[in-house]
């Protein structure tokens, strides 16, 4: 078993799927460890950036005015050459030329399997940070990114709504979640939709034609069905098909709302949770933590391993659907 050195020089990067929140986040890594009298490197582009050497020193400046962007400042690639201990070897190459001894992680679970696995071979400490608008991450009550895109999807289906309305239609929005339902529960729930679909239950067609034609007879004309994309029935575009089939004098249509749901200023709650999960994770670094990722449970905060945050099954909320049922009655 290698001992870690002493980090005294900091990698930060973004990987996967960028989430609002990410830039809060590398300002305070950024901020942090020079305020520890660290030095602190940017890695571009993940780890496509950490094998090709697009690295470059941070300053306190470099992050200014950056809190309350959408996106990443770091950029953010996947890399199928860092799935081969021939890109992972060049990656750690190009850390070497820069004296790189720790690196903080801003991702999901594929950002994490890769850390991992790299901190194995090499012996270089990562801690990891919850960067994913899928909210799937065990260890941790909220990823950053996930309030932000539950604002936005809810912003969306409150104005599918008012068309809705106006024309008696039923909307089948689509949000991101291909494993997870998270993003559809919560926005669905506050969006007062009248069905949640989501990979974590299976879809019956028929329970649900059954409880529209209810609706008709009690002259409900328009409502709003939320699908997350990894749907067991398939997503939106499917689902609306097959209810068409069963109850064709519906006028049902359907929107997707894509990339959208990365993007935009992020909220509050993904501001402070990103600033003080990045914060730690520095600290988490100074005091030898490593293969961890750094969240908050119970409002306060936690240190997970990756191999338990990767593959541990995060407790679904089942009763939200049941309470997204009532309510829309």
């Amino acid at each position: 078993m290698f001992s870690m050195p002493r980090v005294t020089r900091i990698g930060v990067f973004t990987s996967g799927g960028d989430s609002p929140g990410m830039n809060a986040a590398i300002r305070a890594v950024v901020r942090t460890a020079i305020n520890e009298g660290m030095d602190v490197f940017g890695i571009y582009r993940g780890y496509e950036g950490m094998i090709d050497g697009q690295i470059e020193q941070m300053e306190r400046h470099s992050v200014s005015n950056i809190i309350q962007r959408g996106g990443t400042i770091l950029k953010s690639a996947r890399s199928k050459r860092f799935m081969t201990y021939e890109g992972r070897l060049q990656a750690y190459q190009s850390l070497e030329k820069f004296k790189i001894n720790g690196l903080v992680a801003i991702g999901g679970n594929g950002t994490f399997t890769g850390a991992q696995q790299f901190e194995k071979e090499f012996n270089i400490p990562v801690v990891g940070l919850p960067g994913t608008i899928d909210n799937d991450l065990y260890g941790t009550d909220f990823t950053i990114g996930f309030d932000t895109a539950s604002n936005t999807v809810v912003q969306a289906a409150d104005k599918i709504r008012d068309t809705a309305t106006s024309h008696d239609r039923l909307f089948f929005i689509e949000v991101m979640g291909r494993d997870a339902g998270y993003l559809a529960l919560w926005s669905g729930v506050a969006a007062g939709a009248e069905f949640i679909l989501v990979p974590e239950t299976k879809t019956y067609i028929d329970n649900i034609t059954r409880l529209l034609k209810h609706d008709m007879r009690k002259n409900k004309t328009s409502g709003i069905v939320i699908v997350a994309e990894g749907d067991d029935m398939g997503g939106a575009y499917d689902i609306a098909r097959q209810v068409k089939e069963r109850l064709p004098e519906i006028d049902a249509r359907v929107t997707v709302l894509g990339h959208v749901q990365r993007g935009g200023s992020p909220t509050v709650q993904d501001r402070i949770l990103a600033s003080w999960t990045g914060f730690e994770a520095v600290h988490a670094l100074i005091e030898g933590k490593s293969s961890v990722m750094v969240g908050i449970e119970d409002k306060k905060i936690t240190f997970t391993s990756f191999e338990d945050a990767i593959n541990k099954k995060k407790n679904f909320n089942f009763g939200g659907l049941e309470l997204a049922r009532i309510l829309a009655l």
